[in-house]
């Protein structure tokens, strides 16, 4: 089985759209969570997702929206919270509240923060050995930190999903990943960023949200 793992969309449909006409000859697509925040485009990501019966996790901005609670986000962060929950539809909202913590497949599992709580930051330098100890499945990928890795550990791996909507690793281009029980590929993909620049700011969404896609950061 060939598997694509997306994660962190936030909002972002041209870097969803460009990241699905890419990929190609895998069996599924898997979504390791956060399909909103950030950006303008919720409803038309969700409406993707669950057209194409992506299944998908449960990030801790999907969380957000659908609670209310941005007491630990940060102002910019919670604002653009509070805009998505304005403008998503009830039934955009209950799908966001129906979605699972995690999903697993016969080798593998994925997790949007780490396996203990979807808030939870991982990174290549964290404490990995605990992550592989919890999990049976011998692929872990996990997302939340925008910041793409691939890492063995004896007979396991740990592997992060990156960003299709907002990555952080200084390359602006989407990211997502190609696995099978042989192989993993980590893929970037250009999008039109000016396009979400855009509407970004004519929606009236921090320019700040703008200006990362840009540097990537």
């Amino acid at each position: 089985m060939k598997l694509a793992i997306i994660s962190d969309i936030h909002g972002n449909l041209p870097a969803l759209q460009a990241v699905l006409r890419d990929i190609r000859g895998v069996d599924e697509i898997l979504c390791a969570g956060d399909l909103v925040g950030y950006n303008p485009y919720p409803s038309e990501v969700i409406e993707i997702i669950r057209s194409n019966e992506i299944p998908c996790i449960m990030g801790n901005h999907d969380e957000a929206v659908v609670t209310g609670d941005t007491s630990w986000f940060n102002p910019i962060a919670a604002y653009a919270i509070s805009w998505t929950r304005r403008i998503l539809r009830g039934d955009e909202l209950r799908f966001l509240s129906e979605l699972p913590f995690s999903v697993k497949r016969d080798w593998i599992s994925v997790f949007h923060g780490s396996p203990r709580s979807n808030k939870e930051y991982v990174y290549e330098w964290s404490f990995l050995e605990e992550i592989v100890k919890e999990v049976k499945e011998r692929v872990i990928v996990l997302g939340h930190t925008h910041m793409p890795f691939i890492r063995k550990l004896d007979s396991k791996i740990v592997a992060n999903a990156g960003s299709v909507g907002q990555p952080r690793d200084g390359d602006p281009r989407a990211c997502y990943l190609i696995i099978s029980e042989e192989s993993i590929e980590m893929r970037r993909v250009k999008y039109n960023i000016e396009e979400v620049y855009e509407r970004i700011i004519e929606v009236g969404l921090p320019e700040f949200l703008a200006e990362r896609l840009l540097r990537g950061v």
